[in-house]
């Protein structure tokens, strides 16, 4: 969903996930019709309300509530429980509560199957049932808190080698997940469409680019066949879906992966698409050593081609977000900078 696209563009472009804050006018262009930092934080605001709801109604004693993340998510500590609530707020027109519900509930079932096998991961909360809550309007997961070591940097490149040891135990997951849903085609084609009304955030020769090199590419990752085809000999697996390598929790107590919100089916480099040969290297190092195969360049140009289209459809969101647009602005002069579709194209 969009909301994961953002995220996974905002952290491939420049880190993890930070607290909202206010942009100044003239960074971005503000859009008229972009919501005030009143209205944002009326809706933080409103998602707090409904988690802390949600979660005394469970049986859990919360007294504390406290953001711990304010940009795709409301991110909320229900303290003094060690439990944590997730709640989308910046999502796509087309995202109804039904499919949210669809895919936060694949999303638990994928973490908890992993944790019940010892797998490093952000457990779902085991004080409440393994579903998501629907209060107010919103739509929301409960996760067991994870105290982090705010002091240690993030490696991403260790990272990217935990990836491999990640993919070896998402082989034997049994449940069916889609061909690439983490490629998001119907938010691109709509963000796309969308962004055909806002020369403000997108010129016209720069999306004449991005919609010539979607007719390519869309084929590709809404069809299992035609991706095998295009790439023969490459296998699909669950893979996590939203680049792990920078969705990691640097626990006190050790790392751990999070955020399976995109998990799907899918090639192995879906999950280093914008990360470099540096990273790259240290996910082939981790395949080995589980005796996966290593990452093939034709894929990953692929899915590097469709990973920025997916970051310049994010520009759609920045009316309900307007810090997006300054998160992906790296992003997409990144693909401005890149060849046609990654090259595929030639």
């Amino acid at each position: 969903m969009p909301t994961g696209a953002a995220g996974d563009a905002a952290r491939r472009a420049g880190g993890r996930k930070r607290t909202t804050r206010a942009v100044p006018r003239d960074t971005i262009g503000y859009m008229a019709d972009s919501p005030s930092p009143r209205r944002i934080a009326r809706r933080t605001a409103a998602a707090v309300d409904a988690a802390v709801g949600a979660g005394r109604s469970l049986g859990l004693t919360v007294t504390e509530a406290a953001v711990l993340h304010d940009v795709f998510s409301v991110v909320v500590h229900l303290a003094p429980a060690p439990v944590v609530v997730r709640v989308p707020v910046v999502l796509a027109p087309h995202m109804g509560p039904d499919e949210l519900a669809r895919r936060q509930r694949t999303e638990l079932d994928v973490t908890g199957w992993l944790a019940r096998r010892g797998t490093p991961v952000v457990p779902p909360s085991p004080l409440v049932p393994p579903e998501p809550v629907r209060r107010d309007g919103f739509s929301m997961t409960f996760w067991q808190y994870v105290e982090e070591d705010r002091d240690r940097e993030p490696d991403y490149v260790a990272n990217a080698e935990r990836t491999a040891d990640l993919h070896a135990a998402l082989r034997a997951y049994p449940g069916p997940l889609p061909f690439l849903s983490a490629a998001e085609p119907r938010f691109v084609t709509d963000a796309l469409a969308l962004l055909g009304e806002r020369p403000d955030l997108l010129g016209p020769a720069e999306l004449d680019r991005a919609r010539r090199e979607w007719r390519l590419l869309e084929p590709l990752v809404r069809s299992r066949a035609a991706f095998e085809a295009a790439f023969p000999g490459t296998e699909s697996q669950p893979v996590h879906g939203d680049a792990p390598p920078a969705n990691m929790i640097a626990g006190v107590d050790g790392d751990l992966h999070a955020d399976f919100e995109l998990v799907t089916l899918g090639p192995v480099e879906w999950d280093l698409a914008f990360f470099g040969p540096e990273h790259e290297a240290a996910y082939n190092r981790g395949a080995e050593r589980n005796g996966l195969r290593t990452l093939r360049g034709d894929v990953l140009a692929c899915v590097n081609a469709v990973g920025m289209l997916r970051a310049v459809g994010v520009l759609a969101l920045a009316p309900q977000q307007p810090v997006l647009a300054e998160y992906v602005r790296p992003a997409v002069e990144r693909w401005l900078a890149a060849p046609f579709a990654g090259g595929l194209a030639g």
